[in-house]
This record gives structure tokens, sequence and C-alpha cells, in this order.
């Protein structure tokens, strides 16, 4: 069905629309990339300030 309807958009409207459909896909990757990086940074600032914290003098 999706296939279809993306067959006939590339018919009637031209090479454009699959360029628009790659260039979609490619901004969506590159945010899933970028996601992937910042939750690993999270996680290791969370690591850094909870040993930051364990070795702090309590007072």
């Amino acid at each position: 069905m999706e296939s279809e309807q993306f067959i006939r958009a590339a018919a009637e409207h031209g090479p454009w629309v699959m360029l628009v459909f790659f260039l979609l896909w490619r901004d969506v990757q590159k945010e899933q990339a970028t996601r992937a990086v910042l939750d690993k940074n999270a996680v290791v600032l969370t690591e850094i300030a909870t040993e930051i914290r364990e070795r702090m003098p309590r007072t």
C-alpha cells in the first residue's frame, strides 16, 4: 500500500520527490545518531557527578 503511493507520487511529481524523501530519511538518521551520542554523554556526566559526590567529605 505505502510502496504504491510512493511510486505514484514519484511518477506524478518527478525525481525531486525521491530526493525529498531521501533528505528526510538522512535527517532522521542524523537525529538518531545525535540522540545516541547525547544519551551516552548524559550517562557519563551522571557517573562523573556521582563519583565526585561520593568522594567529597561529608560535613
